[in-house]
């Protein structure tokens, strides 16, 4: 039996890890929250009235904020970018965003006096205004991707940034907005945070079971989201404190005889085997951990530099 339930959550990322912080239980207006008896039977409280999907997400978003946590910016898919409402209120929060909308999203040009598609500006587009840059490195290596960015509207920090897949062509869309003026580079690298927000589902389906229940009830299904993303949170933080203090020099690659520093899947593979009748002693699993590490870095090495040979100097 698949679950049905369908969850708003808030991802949290820096450059030393990310982790889910926060969710909401997305409830149908029709199917579930007009139907009295649907709601007595899964215990949904009375005060819970129907919210869109960006709603929730500011819900979530304004609750970090007002909690004291630092986000420069918010990004998100275009479930939520299509919403003028969410990118209103993080603008009157002075929150920064790069938020993905569909091609057909029709953006003001010409210092706001002509509305146009998209897709049109990006057919406009010469040769020179595309630039490549990544959106971070990725299991094989760096995102390299041709990006184009075109002012929109009348205020100063408005932009529309473009994404051209450079070995197919698909172009992908972001609506972005910052307090203060930013560089390309600044909105590609938030562009590619988003996929942080995956990376998150797929760590805590694997390692934590997000995704491992058969609830039904509102309360039973709060308390399994809130222990699994707190399990996550956890092994986020430990892997956090046990990497390596950045160094100030230029970045180096790893040698093939180094091991990557310790991530989630390895700490709760480490704690698993602690944590059970001992098979072998801690040094041993230690030994382990620090072999299939090494090989890792390898791997990684390897397609780091590929992908850095594939990439045009240009």
């Amino acid at each position: 039996m698949e679950n049905s339930q369908v969850g708003v959550f808030l991802a949290y990322a820096t450059g030393r890890g990310r982790a889910l912080v926060d969710r909401r239980l997305y409830l149908p207006e029709q199917s579930w929250c007009s139907d009295p008896g649907r709601r007595q039977a899964a215990g949904i409280p009375d005060e819970v009235r129907f919210a869109t999907k960006p709603s929730l997400a500011w819900e979530m978003i304004a609750a970090a904020l007002d909690a004291g946590v630092e986000a420069p910016w918010v990004t998100g898919d275009e479930a939520y970018g299509q919403d003028p409402q969410l990118r209103a209120a993080l603008e009157a929060r002075g929150t920064g965003y790069v938020m993905a909308v569909a091609c057909s999203t029709r953006v003001l040009i010409n210092s706001g006096r002509t509305a146009v598609r998209a897709d049109t500006v990006a057919g406009r587009l010469p040769a020179a205004a595309w630039q490549r840059h990544s959106a971070g490195n990725g299991a094989k290596g760096p995102r390299y991707h041709d990006w184009a960015w075109v002012h929109i509207g009348s205020g100063n920090h408005r932009h529309l940034l473009i994404r051209r897949n450079r070995t197919t062509g698909e172009l992908a869309f972001y609506l972005c907005w910052s307090p203060i003026p930013v560089t390309l580079a600044e909105l590609v690298r938030v562009a590619g945070v988003r996929w942080s927000v995956e990376e998150c589902f797929q760590a805590a389906k694997g390692q934590v079971g997000l995704d491992h229940y058969q609830v039904r009830n509102w309360t039973s299904w709060h308390r399994h989201i809130t222990l699994a993303m707190l399990a996550l949170a956890f092994l986020t933080a430990v892997a956090a404190s046990t990497a390596p203090k950045r160094s100030t020099r230029p970045h180096r690659p790893a040698r093939d005889s180094e091991a990557i520093s310790l991530t989630v899947p390895e700490i709760r593979h480490l704690f698993t085997v602690l944590l059970s009748p001992p098979t072998a002693t801690a040094a041993r699993l230690l030994q382990w951990s620090i072999w299939r590490r090494r090989h890792q870095a390898t791997a990684r090495h390897s397609h780091y530099r590929r992908r850095s040979a594939d990439e045009p100097a240009g």
